[in-house]
């Protein structure tokens, strides 16, 4: 969508090729575009935050996700997190109403041959068009991310909840918090770790979404430091920080569905409302929508592409997404804004944009591309790509600053 939306900003037709609704892949419900499918939070807002940077930068360069995501926002205390269907339809919408934009709802299977075109078939294109890439790319890289269950809000038992925002930032009622007793963990805890697993194939390496059984599996307290931290929560019933606490965020603008924050899993269904019931607060609760595991694939980048995300051996080719090895919503629509710019500005005849190495655009950019990384990974945004300051800034917040401050001013 970024990339269609950025080549009709130059005044060029760009042509749209979607397999939905005719085809849709195992993690996939909807019809409408841009369909979130793992979590609905597009990460912290604030710029002195990787996350919030990439954002203010996008924003700059006219993102067409990031501008929807804020009317199709819902309370996520410092973060943006969007009513899913809304923000699909949304863009959509936009998509319908471009003139220069078409939308064919057609599977493609082959890469075209000749002409300037974009691959940003996502990390679940269809097993036709992925044995195509890998015609093309040689050897392919693979890895599994997992999605969160939902449940309804109503069925949440009210006694063991509680209303707060990690040390109050934010709403006071952004996050519903369920409270664990050291028993109540430890219980819990034991059940997860031997609960049944969904078969998959040929998965032992996770990026970015670890399911939360793989995460218990590694210690007593590794999801209890983890996404069950009760760091900087005090329940009101007890005066007291909690052993362990389940955080839930809105799914969707009117607060009915609620996300298990950081437990996404690969458990079956029945296993599902088995074990997370274990918690007082989900004693009863009513599953909308299971976790799932869903298969991701990506590209070895840094032999293939360039950092305007062209491909290094046919002029004319980009790749897009989360297929190129970025990691996250905004860093995959990131990537798709700077392929459909650089499309444009090679059918103009002007030279590639390539944001300085000191933009987190312009960082992930330049880590996808680098022939030097040799162990490629998939990576979202993070200070940690950026080069360091000039001067030492011991402060974490403040060299963050001054890391955001210098981004936006070169970029």
């Amino acid at each position: 969508m970024e990339a269609a939306w950025q080549l009709a900003r130059a005044g060029i037709a760009a042509t749209i090729w979607e397999m939905k609704p005719n085809r849709k892949s195992p993690a996939h419900t909807l019809d409408t575009l841009a369909e979130p499918v793992c979590s609905n939070s597009f990460k912290a807002l604030r710029v002195e935050s990787a996350a919030g940077l990439l954002k203010e930068e996008m924003g700059r360069l006219g993102s067409l996700c990031l501008s929807c995501a804020y009317e199709c926002a819902v309370p996520a205390g410092g973060a943006l997190a969007v009513d899913r269907e809304k923000f699909s339809q949304l863009v959509t919408d936009k998509i319908a109403a471009e003139p220069l934009v078409t939308l064919r709802r057609e599977e493609v299977t082959k890469i075209p041959a000749t002409g300037t075109v974009i691959v940003a078939a996502g990390p679940l294109c269809s097993d036709a068009l992925a044995d195509d890439i890998q015609r093309l790319c040689g050897d392919g890289l693979r890895f599994y991310d997992a999605a969160a269950p939902i449940v309804t809000a109503e069925s949440l038992d009210p006694a063991h909840c509680f209303t707060a925002s990690r040390y109050d930032r934010g709403g006071a009622d952004d996050y519903i918090n369920c409270p664990l007793t050291r028993d109540e963990y430890e219980q819990f805890h034991a059940a997860l770790r031997t609960a049944e697993r969904a078969h998959t194939h040929d998965f032992d390496v996770y990026e970015g979404c670890m399911p939360i059984e793989v995460l218990a599996g590694r210690g007593a307290d590794a999801i209890r430091y983890g996404p069950m931290k009760p760091v900087g929560l005090r329940d009101p019933a007890t005066g007291k920080r909690p052993w362990a606490v389940l955080q839930l965020r809105r799914e969707n603008a009117e607060g009915t569905m609620l996300n298990l924050v950081g437990f996404q899993t690969n458990l079956k269904f029945g296993e599902q409302k088995r074990v997370f019931g274990l918690m007082p607060a989900l004693a009863h609760a009513e599953f909308v929508r299971y976790g799932v595991m869903h298969r991701n694939s990506y590209i070895d980048s840094p032999r293939l592409l360039g950092a305007d995300y062209a491909f290094r051996t046919r002029e004319g080719l980009y790749f897009a997404g989360q297929i190129t090895g970025v990691e996250g919503y905004m860093e995959s629509a990131g990537s798709g804004l700077l392929a459909g710019l650089n499309a444009a500005r090679r059918l103009l005849g002007q030279p590639p944009f390539i944001p300085p190495r000191t933009t987190m655009l312009g960082a992930l950019a330049h880590y996808i591309s680098d022939p030097n990384v040799q162990d490629f990974q998939p990576m979202g945004a993070n200070f940690g790509l950026l080069p360091p300051l000039d001067t030492v800034i011991k402060g974490k917040r403040d060299r963050y600053a001054a890391l955001a401050e210098r981004s936006l001013r070169n970029l």
